[in-house]
């Protein structure tokens, strides 16, 4: 089985290094693939660089700062466009912890779908200010109840999809970023009745650079629920 884990990066130049370590050296191995939006602090640089001598690390350049949402498109469709069976999707910045990406590939034994959740058997978020927290709570809820999908962390970043599922997607159609991009797609899966499992884990901020979250990020998420929620009612997906 062949699995990648699919990284966009802004800036991530004191991070990329470790991680990609970090990722290559577990036992399932996968390989790694940085989507970047030509950071100026040079990450793309410090990738290009390892892929030279790991032929398992890959690259994906972009001209400018263009967006989450649409960094995921263009890897995930790299990555299926290269025949991969396993695709993960994770932050640069260590929130995600990198030896969580072997329970993420373990659990699509079971399922379609491995969703690294922080609100599946509580509350696992670490250092968050507790505004910053009680907004992603809230907002989880809310995309739940508004969508219909029975998933506790619908805007998590960490996932592991099998092939089928991603094929399943128009990734064409999906225009949305950050928390938004993470809810359409779930939502879109969901009602294509994909197996989705969601796998503890525990959520630590950033360890070096700066949030991308901003209140533009965050109206997108909430008009987004409301368009989905119009779209489960009329059945069109």
């Amino acid at each position: 089985m062949r699995a990648i884990v699919v990284v966009p990066t802004y800036n991530e130049a004191e991070n990329i290094s470790d991680l990609i370590e970090r990722l290559r050296s577990l036992k399932v191995s996968p390989d790694v693939l940085v989507v970047d939006d030509n950071s100026p602090d040079g990450t793309w640089r410090i990738v290009g660089d390892i892929s030279k001598k790991d032929p398992h690390v890959h690259l994906l350049r972009r001209p400018q700062k263009m967006g989450l949402g649409s960094a995921y498109v263009e890897g995930f469709k790299w990555a299926l466009k290269e025949g991969y069976d396993v695709v993960v999707q994770m932050d640069a910045d260590f929130s995600h912890n990198p030896e969580d990406v072997q329970k993420l590939i373990d659990a699509l034994k079971d399922c379609d779908v491995a969703i690294g959740s922080r609100y599946s058997n509580g509350v696992s978020v670490v250092n968050w200010p507790i505004g910053r927290l009680c907004l992603s709570y809230l907002a989880n809820r809310y995309a739940r109840a508004f969508t219909g999908v029975k998933i506790n962390d619908l805007t998590g970043g960490f996932k592991a999809f099998r092939r089928e599922a991603l094929e399943s997607l128009n990734l064409d159609e999906i225009k949305s970023d950050g928390y938004a991009f993470q809810i359409e797609v779930n939502f879109y899966l969901w009602m294509r009745r994909f197996k989705m499992c969601e796998i503890p884990i525990i959520f630590v901020e950033r360890r070096a650079g700066k949030s991308k979250l901003s209140k533009s990020i965050i109206w997108e998420a909430f008009w987004l629920v409301l368009r989905l929620a119009v779209r489960r009612l009329v059945g069109r997906v």
